[in-house]
């Protein structure tokens, strides 16, 4: 029998001489993960007990993993970094202190989380408490996660009690989360899937040019009926852009605003204002003095559901080139929808149970009306009806 000769193949073993933290920052896939808890009961291996101490001590582009336990602490991060809280991680700090100021109008805010001139934080799964914020003036401004000239995530956090007390509910103060930009910058910002609730002013606000925020599948309730500040869930103004998908949206009611001619202001469920071609799609709105308030040109508001908005209307589009298409509007105070300017589109919507179901303001020209269902609604169109004010109150 022939024998075929054996070919060895050689096993060569390499061992790695570079250390292990130095292998971490070359490989994006296995960056550290520094350890935060409180009391290092729920992970005793934890090297810190603050969140702000591991910030400080973390290089860009480290995760932080908070451990469940309550934080008494402000945070503030100024690098790309990931912080992912354990169920149970609740930042709550006492007597907060000034650690910013609001970029378009210079005045102190007090944040409980702020980023600052950051390309890329991710905040996810953390409880953010405003509720020992201990302020007793109307100033500084608190805000609970507040994204300033930075880029990132927020996603998956609940954000609660970001209100001052009961005697200062009128200041205009309390914005659960917020972006903002300085001019000639650009953030841009994911928010989605937070549970917001409990706040002042404003539950998510994307203000100035520059910011682009993508707002998706939160939850942003209202404190109900209130004197104070007339509140907005969810907020996109003064030149940022972005869009506003499948949240839902309640519980923002200004109770000075008894009557339409008896309205100084009034509380929105979402609110688009000096801000141009937002995407408003596939939200629930409810209990809202007005459901959708489009103050600007090129947006569209389409695929909604809005339903019992008191004292108020539906939608409201003032502006120009504006669309509402194929919404579900259901029990409108004053009207399902409200119009006011020129080359809007009102098409295919259900309405029902409205006291008037398109306000046509006079002069407002080019107006395309096809398609609209009205039930149980005794006037379907008022046109043209008479100017009547239309006023909000944006958190700046």
């Amino acid at each position: 029998m022939k024998m075929h000769p054996r070919f060895v193949v050689p096993v060569i073993v390499v061992f790695s001489l570079v250390p292990p933290a130095l292998f971490a920052r070359q490989n994006p896939t296995a960056d550290p993960v520094i350890l935060v808890d409180d009391d290092k009961v729920q992970c005793p291996t934890a090297a810190f007990t603050t969140i702000q101490s591991a910030v400080n001590a973390a290089s860009p582009g480290d995760t932080i993993r908070v451990c469940a336990g309550t934080y008494a602490e402000q945070v503030t991060i100024s690098k790309s970094l990931t912080i992912r809280g354990d169920n149970g991680a609740i930042v709550m700090p006492s007597a907060v202190q000034v650690n910013g100021t609001d970029i378009p109008s210079g005045t102190p805010v007090a944040a409980v989380i702020l980023v600052s001139n950051s390309a890329a934080v991710d905040i996810t799964n953390l409880i953010v408490d405003g509720s020992n914020n201990g302020i007793s003036e109307c100033s500084p401004d608190l805000k609970g996660i507040l994204f300033q000239n930075s880029s990132g995530t927020i996603q998956r956090n609940a954000v609660r009690h970001i209100r001052l007390s009961s005697s200062l509910n009128g200041c205009q103060s309390g914005e659960a989360i917020e972006v903002e930009t300085a001019s000639g910058l650009t953030s841009t910002v994911q928010i989605q899937g937070n549970s917001v609730w409990d706040y002042q002013k404003n539950g998510i606000t994307a203000n100035e040019s520059g910011t682009a925020a993508t707002i998706a599948t939160n939850t942003v309730t209202g404190v109900g009926p209130t004197p104070g500040a007339a509140q907005n869930g969810i907020q996109v103004a003064f030149g940022a852009t972005g869009s506003i998908t499948g949240n839902t949206v309640a519980d923002n009611i200004w109770s000075k605003c008894v009557s339409t001619s008896d309205c100084a202001t009034n509380a929105t469920g979402i609110l688009v204002f000096e801000s141009n071609g937002i995407v408003v799609t596939n939200n629930t709105t409810g209990s809202n003095q007005v459901g959708i308030f489009i103050g600007g040109n090129s947006s569209s508001v389409n695929s909604n559901t809005i339903f019992n908005s008191e004292v108020l209307v539906g939608v409201a589009l003032i502006g120009n080139s504006n669309s509402a298409d194929l919404n579900n509007i259901t029990h409108s105070d004053q009207a399902a929808v409200f119009v006011q300017g020129n080359g809007n589109s009102i098409l295919r919507n259900t309405i029902t149970d409205a006291a008037i179901g398109i306000f046509k303001v006079s002069g407002s020209t080019g107006t395309s009306l096809r398609g609209n269902f009205f039930i149980v609604t005794p006037i379907p169109l008022q046109d043209p009806a008479p100017k009547a004010p239309m006023k909000v109150q944006p958190a700046h």
